[in-house]
């Protein structure tokens, strides 16, 4: 029994649809997934909600499922936290908010607010934004600015009007402008897609984008040039100078970890010569612990450091493990199934796999599981871990494309990945 070997093979985002019609799994050709239903007991699990720590009736994501999987516990999640935080007032009075606001008015400098603007819950909510934006108000902080990265992929993708309308509303009640708009795609990449990241860097350091005097007219203009809000070029306000400078304060309103980490390095911590990017001291704020790594760096909520998750358990009785993914999952196999730890346990080996680098991944919905599989297999072979955790990101990646026949595609070859494995 003590020779046993177990693999958990997270298939990202394969879902179980209601109706076939909609349903890109359901219509590809998947006979080794299907044969697994027919042969063996299964069951389904819950993936949203209170099931895996999230507000009633909100949708889950993959950083939430592989926490939850990896503690095998329901773990409450962040914004949850923050929602609490804000009707407690402990958001309000919190010492990093406080401090950037009170730096920000006793050096006359500006505090820069920047994060994903939408209702999505997923990396961010809106009404987190608002509430530090009504301290500011409170504490009489006029140098205020926004910051603002459209959505488009957690909500509808010609929501962005909607939210920077409603954002609008709330700072003309209080206090800030909105200095620039820009697509998650550039601004929120973790695929080390520095090209994409220097864009929305340009824009917030350089104030290099579109020149606008009315930002909602510019986004419209943007979709009716079919560029939806995840892909929308920076957009500047011309009627503040929102620029980022040395010594302002900037609060990153993220709570989810893994998507601001690039522009927080390079506006933070490391220079990149060769993309023309260069660090500036900043009073800087992080909603969560993005890296442990990073330095000089505060935060409003300390990640909840969780104990006795599958990996901490299995190295503590000295089983061996092996933790498997390409690189737009690979925080997932590492941090998030480790309870947010960033470092290997003792037996525990990493596996990455360099993911294509295309546009979006409609246009190569194999993506590198092929190598993926055989990481995997080579692992089985070589380590002979006991406990391997491989992430297949397909039908995750390519199902936001919103692409039909590239999301069958997709599950096609995971099933083909699968049945080798």
């Amino acid at each position: 029994m003590n020779d046993k070997k177990i693999i958990l093979i997270i298939m990202d985002c394969w879902g179980l649809g209601k109706i076939k019609k909609s349903d890109a799994i359901q219509h590809a050709k998947v006979p080794f997934v299907d044969s697994l239903y027919n042969q063996y007991p299964n069951n389904t699990l819950v993936a949203c909600g209170q099931a895996v720590g999230l507000p009633d009736g909100k949708m889950g994501n993959s950083a939430v499922g592989h926490l939850n999987l990896g503690a095998g516990r329901i773990v409450y999640q962040e914004l949850e936290r923050v929602n609490q935080a804000i009707k407690t007032g402990e958001l309000q009075s919190n010492p990093q908010i406080l401090a950037a606001i009170n730096y920000a008015q006793q050096n006359n400098r500006k505090l820069h607010l920047l994060g994903l603007l939408s209702d999505g819950g997923v990396h961010s909510h809106i009404h987190h934004l608002k509430a530090i934006v009504s301290v500011c108000a409170q504490k009489k902080l006029q140098n205020v600015f926004v910051h603002a990265f459209t959505d488009g992929r957690d909500t509808d993708p010609k929501s962005g009007m909607g939210f920077i309308g409603d954002l609008q509303n709330h700072l003309n009640k209080t206090t800030g402008k909105i200095a620039s708009v820009t697509g998650r795609y550039f601004a929120m990449d973790r695929d080390k897609r520095w090209e994409r990241i220097k864009i929305a860097y340009e824009a917030l350091v350089n104030g290099t984008g579109a020149a606008s005097n009315n930002i909602l007219e510019s986004i419209l203009a943007s979709y009716q040039s079919n560029v939806t809000d995840e892909f929308i070029m920076p957009i500047i306000n011309t009627a503040c100078n929102g620029k980022i400078e040395a010594h302002d304060a900037v609060i990153c309103f993220n709570f989810r970890t893994d998507r601001c980490r690039e522009i927080t390095q390079v506006l933070t911590q490391k220079d990149m010569p060769e993309y023309q990017m260069k660090t500036l001291p900043l009073q800087y704020t992080t909603m969560t612990v993005y890296d442990h790594t990073f330095k000089n760096v505060n935060t409003v909520f300390q990640n909840d450091d969780l104990k006795q998750t599958l990996g901490e358990v299995l190295s503590a009785a000295g089983k061996t493990q092996l933790r498997i993914a390409e690189t737009e999952k690979y925080p997932h196999v590492s941090f998030f199934f480790s309870g947010g730890r960033e470092v290997p346990f003792e037996g525990e080996k990493r596996s990455l796999v360099q993911s294509p680098k295309v546009a979006t991944y409609d246009l190569q919905p194999e993506m590198s599981a092929l190598g993926v599989k055989n990481a995997v297999i080579y692992g089985m072979d070589d380590h002979q871990p006991d406990f391997i955790c491989v992430n297949f990101a397909n039908t995750d990646m390519v199902g936001h494309t919103g692409d039909f026949k590239a999301a069958m595609i997709a599950a096609q070859t995971v099933d083909g990945c699968v049945i080798e494995i």
